[in-house]
């Protein structure tokens, strides 16, 4: 399903605050990220924190789409 900008900004905010929800983003260079349940949006960034203990922030214009699946 094709959404607007802001419609896909509306949705993944709603999806990023439930911790239940798995979230696999597709990145315009091709690469693959996969959110960990400790996330949150700041604007038009996603910030979350990775396996080192350090945080990693994700451009929302760098998406190209995203998955998201039921835990």
């Amino acid at each position: 399903m094709k959404l607007t900008d802001r419609e896909f900004l509306k949705q993944l905010n709603r999806y990023i605050q439930f911790r239940g929800i798995d979230i696999v983003l597709h990145m315009r260079d091709g690469s693959v990220v996969e959110l960990d349940k400790n996330r949150r949006m700041d604007g038009r960034m996603i910030i979350c924190h990775n396996r080192t203990g350090g945080q990693e922030f994700i451009a929302i214009d760098d998406i190209r789409s995203a998955e998201f699946f039921a835990a």
